[in-house]
């Protein structure tokens, strides 16, 4: 199943976990979820402890996505910033990521270097030239079912009436989701949700700029995708900052055990189980190729 077919299948807002890691997209998959979000994010910090501010690009998002499909199988949506550059560049990154089992590739309307869209700071490219790499990234996706989401990040730059007028410039040049990245009330969100034609995306940053909202409320407003790009990776980092404090101050991690993993619990998530059950067919002899059973 595709994410086209998630969505038009969904009860309700496809609600989608952002990730960095393939370990966190296991995860997420065991957790019943059946689509993930390569968040450039969550790649920059997890892969590389660096922020979100145009020091990765697209080797390494493409490598983060090549790990999370090959680890789920899952449909994945995946954050390609401003495509990495003008309209070429624009076709060049939605191919490899598509070849890359990008099932949704997002593009951005920043000027480079880009920054998280809930940082000060961001400028955006002229309308017209975004609404091009929109429709350049259309253009260039070799299959249909490949969901083309564009992000504006001009409400905070020029206000939300800019940010609707290029949505909907994007939904004509072709885009099949719109996401007007961190608008600051609930107010701006039902805006969002009646002004904005196409598919609608709201992305939830747990004290970043825009409040957030029961997903009730999102349904009710008729929002199709609710994502939480960074969610786990700050949940995580605070673990794991609190444990390594706690360690060096007390010499060992007994006050941590019950809020591990069992080491079994982690080696059948990383998918232990599975490869040791394919060896042992092997080892048996050769009647059959576990491969074709």
């Amino acid at each position: 199943m595709n994410l086209r077919q998630l969505i038009s299948e969904s009860d309700g807002p496809l609600v989608v976990p952002g990730v960095g890691t393939a370990l966190e997209a296991r995860a997420a998959q065991a957790a019943g979820f059946g689509a993930v979000y390569v968040s450039g994010y969550a790649t920059a910090a997890w892969r590389h402890a660096v922020p979100d501010i145009g020091l990765i690009a697209l080797a390494e998002i493409e490598a983060s996505l090549r790990a999370v499909v090959a680890a789920t199988g899952l449909p994945v949506l995946v954050d390609a910033d401003t495509g990495y550059g003008d309209v070429s560049n624009v076709v060049d990154t939605v191919r490899k990521l598509e070849a890359a089992g990008a099932s949704g590739i997002q593009i951005e309307d920043q000027t480079w270097p880009k920054r998280c869209g809930h940082l000060v700071g961001k400028t955006v490219e002229p309308a017209d030239r975004a609404a091009l790499k929109i429709r350049a990234a259309a253009a260039a996706r070799t299959e249909p079912e490949t969901l083309i989401v564009a992000r504006t990040d001009a409400r905070a730059t020029d206000g939300l009436d800019e940010a609707v007028r290029r949505a909907r410039m994007f939904h004509d040049e072709g885009a099949d989701v719109l996401f007007i990245d961190a608008p600051e009330s609930a107010e701006e969100v039902a805006r969002i949700a009646a002004e904005v034609p196409g598919m609608r995306l709201i992305n939830v940053s747990e004290s970043g700029r825009t409040p957030t909202i029961p997903l009730e409320e999102f349904a009710r407003l008729g929002i199709e995708i609710v994502l939480y790009p960074t969610s786990a990776l700050r949940i995580a980092s605070r673990a794991f900052a609190d444990f390594f404090a706690d360690l060096r101050a007390q010499g060992d991690s007994q006050a941590w055990t019950r809020r591990m993993h069992a080491l079994d619990d982690l080696n059948s998530l990383v998918g232990l189980d599975e490869i040791q059950h394919l060896e042992g067919q092997i080892m048996a002899g050769p009647t059959r190729s576990p491969l074709s059973s």
